[in-house]
């Protein structure tokens, strides 16, 4: 999190979900300051309020993205548990990410972040966010859809025609045929996209606020819902190596603070101080990278598929890691206000998301079974049934 600065209308900013790419450019802590060019001194009211609302917009898509997360493991087929996130594209399916991913995704990280960089350095800022605006638009219009497609089944009454489409581009012929894009959706599936289509051109043509949270929130649930960490283990690697990237990138360099400040895409949740005085024109924001979301975020959603694993009618992990990360976000607010300075939120955020719940572990002699606890890849999973069934055949 960082101390908020006046940050001009027209720059809303960015960060991942449900993509990796995404996410690498949402871990570099979109919580700088982004102009510093004329000073708005904030009220206690709005601050207050700005900050608030943050940490309310960042607990509603791990809340609801790890719940989702849950459906999303248990269905295998279109249809289950009445909720329309079965595998019938392949774009529903969950992926997971194992240690070997997550040891090498603060690299990959770095990487990216260092690169968008050299090219804001290099080629003109105004042509990259023009491009970065119109491929976040594409992003951010599937994953609103995405994100509204199971509240809308619950909205359409029965009665409402319903009609099922498919989208198949094939390559070849006869035998050597090969699907390239097989995808299947329905008439709510298209109200969806054109509710969605409508929040992306006003984000593109105005670049406001709130188009830019909706977007912003559609990105962290869906990073939180699709994102599966295949142990815990993997989680600590994960958010371990984060915790050092972090840290390195906000005090060790200005690399990040100037990605940030030139980095126009909705992979930041932003909220302005001055609401009260300006309304919706509002134009000094504070903000929070969907990196300190969606990290911690998969790793609580982790911990709540291990609570259902255990069959014990209970939310233990889930809602002790939930807890500590309200406290490490709100440690977060209150050490930059102390001392006057931008921080990188996961220094905070990894100790307490970790250490609550391996806390509680220890406290109810569960911490080998959590640390033995593994999630398998839906793909592997189905390799496993085929040869299974095909070793019965041969019986």
């Amino acid at each position: 999190m960082s101390e908020a600065e006046p940050v001009p209308d027209s720059a809303p900013e960015a960060a991942a979900a449900a993509i990796l790419d995404a996410l690498n450019a949402t871990d570099s802590n979109g919580t700088e300051v982004l102009n510093v060019t004329a000073k708005f001194v904030a009220t206690p009211e709005g601050t207050a309020l700005a900050y608030g609302s943050l940490v309310f917009m960042a607990l509603l898509p791990i809340f609801f993205g790890a719940l989702r997360s849950v459906t999303c493991s248990k269905s295998k087929e279109l249809g289950d548990n009445d909720y329309d996130s079965g595998f019938r594209n392949s774009a529903d399916m969950p992926e997971t990410i194992t240690s070997r991913d997550a040891a090498r995704f603060p690299i990959i990280a770095s990487c990216t972040l260092f690169g968008l960089y050299l090219f804001f350095k290099v080629f003109s800022q105004e042509y990259i966010n023009l491009l970065l605006s119109v491929y976040f638009f594409g992003l951010g219009v599937l994953a609103l859809s995405h994100t509204m497609s199971p509240l809308m089944s619950r909205i359409f009454p029965a009665s409402f025609p319903n009609k099922q489409f498919q989208l198949l581009f094939t390559q070849g012929s006869g035998e050597s045929k090969e699907e390239i894009v097989n995808y299947e959706f329905d008439t709510k599936n298209l109200v969806c996209l054109l509710i969605s289509s409508v929040v992306g051109v006003w984000y593109l043509l105005k670049k406001h606020w709130i188009a830019n949270n909706l977007f912003g929130l559609a990105f962290a649930l869906n990073g939180v819902e699709l994102l599966h960490l295949n142990n815990v283990s993997t989680g600590c690697i994960l958010l371990g190596g984060l915790f050092v990237y972090d840290v390195f990138w906000v005090f060790g360099t200005n690399v990040m603070v100037t990605v940030a400040k030139s980095f126009e895409a909705p992979i930041k949740l932003v909220f302005p101080q001055d609401l009260l005085e300006k309304g919706l024109g509002a134009s000094n924001f504070a903000m929070l990278g969907l990196g300190d979301i969606v990290i911690p975020g998969i790793f609580i959603a982790l911990l709540l598929r291990f609570d259902v694993s255990l069959k014990k009618n209970s939310r233990t992990y889930f809602y002790s890691s939930f807890l500590a990360y309200i406290f490490g976000l709100g440690l977060t607010i209150f050490v930059m206000h102390t001392f006057k300075h931008a921080q990188p939120a996961l220094l905070y955020l990894v100790p307490a998301c970790v250490g609550f719940p391996v806390v509680v572990a220890l406290c109810k002699g569960e911490l080998t079974e959590m640390f033995r606890y593994e999630e398998t890849p839906p793909e592997e999973e189905g390799a496993k049934q085929d040869s299974s069934e095909s070793e019965k055949k041969d019986q």
